[in-house]
């Protein structure tokens, strides 16, 4: 697939990238897709969740009253899950919510998502750039030139690049994040996958490995 290769101001230049095929074109598998994001979201859970049961309250152990001739249920101590205050039962308790994926699957789910966006002609190919200053109106301006200022966006750069990742780190719908970076999650997120001619060449390299 070719892309126009545009400048920071959203011109075209009048280079053209070659989006891989192997990369960008394959057979999309939703069902890799849904375990890799599965899995993301799961790894963001802290799994620190957790409510007292019956013997973790602090309370006495007397039986409240007699068990027979009340009329009424029959009652334990204070701290039974039938009262106010009492325990909890089966409440959550401090887990792990990680599970394991194979490599090959979750680089099958990648591949399938950027392939949905290049399928959506959501992929926009911009030629490597930085800025001078740390500025947020800086970032707002390239994302407004590029006709993206109302979806959501994933920038990719090939490197680490400290004055671009501060100036879009203010704003809501934005991301910038390089090329090892890459998850499923955050580009089905993205309305506007956004790469740099220096990350499709690096996603290149890392293909032919």
């Amino acid at each position: 697939m070719e892309v126009k290769v545009l400048n920071v101001s959203g011109k075209e230049t009048g280079a053209k990238v070659q989006l891989p095929e192997a990369i960008f074109g394959i057979e999309p598998n939703d069902h890799a897709i849904y375990l890799d994001v599965k899995q993301f979201l799961a790894n963001q859970r802290q799994g620190t969740h957790k409510s007292k049961q019956r013997n973790e309250i602090a309370g006495s152990t007397r039986k409240l009253y007699k068990q027979k001739g009340t009329g009424g249920a029959r009652a334990g101590s204070v701290k039974s899950p039938l009262f106010n205050g009492g325990g909890r039962v089966f409440g959550p308790q401090p887990r792990d919510y990680s599970f394991k994926l194979n490599k090959k699957l979750k680089v099958l789910a990648r591949y399938s998502a950027l392939t949905y966006k290049a399928q959506e002609s959501n992929v926009v190919v911009l030629e490597d750039f930085s800025f001078d200053t740390i500025k947020t109106k800086n970032y707002v301006k390239l994302v407004a030139d590029i006709n993206a200022s109302d979806v959501r966006t994933l920038l990719v750069l090939p490197a680490a690049n400290n004055n671009v990742y501060l100036s879009s780190r203010n704003l809501a719908k934005t991301k910038v994040i390089t090329v090892d970076q890459i998850n499923t999650y955050d580009v089905l997120n993205a309305g506007k996958l956004v790469l740099t001619t220096g990350a499709v060449q690096k996603l290149e390299e890392a293909l032919a490995k």
